[in-house]
């Protein structure tokens, strides 16, 4: 995969998370939408936006989506502009490596809390990770290209 589809492929995931995360929020304020990825007991956003266990740190969860992913956006764009600099591609993957861990958080708060898994979160949480995967082999190349010598 070329550095240029890497960093298509981190815009894609970053901007898909986004409006997941946009979708997560409007599922709080109407709750006709809640009903669209409410399966079961188990798939349930409902459950989950219900739980009470929907903030970290006192901010939303879908904030930290929202907020992630435009920043996830923001440093690709900056480390695109200055492909000669290692340090926009580490700052990419510090950022998404750190949506990651909150994602991973957010899903054992489901799993292992609430005993629900909401849809909608889950496939924000695929898209950081398709980020994040992207980001690690973006490093690696840019770190390559400018090894010394």
């Amino acid at each position: 995969m070329q550095t240029r589809t890497l960093r298509t492929v981190i815009y894609l995931s970053a901007g898909v998370g986004m409006v997941i995360s946009i979708f997560a929020a409007a599922e709080l304020l109407d709750t006709a939408l809640r009903a669209v990825c409410s399966y079961n007991a188990f798939f349930s956003c409902a459950a989950v936006d219900l739980s009470g266990q929907t903030t970290t740190l006192g901010i939303p969860d879908y904030a930290w989506g929202i907020g992630g992913f435009i920043g996830i956006m923001v440093v690709n764009a900056l480390a695109e502009s200055r492909p000669d600099d290692n340090l926009g591609a580490y700052g990419l993957l510090a950022l998404t490596t750190a949506g990651v861990g909150l994602a991973l958080y957010f899903l054992y708060v489901e799993l292992a809390l609430i005993h629900a898994l909401c849809v909608v979160c889950f496939a924000a949480y695929v898209t950081g990770f398709v980020a994040w995967a992207a980001a690690i082999e973006l490093a690696r190349r840019t770190r390559i290209a400018n090894a010394p010598g």
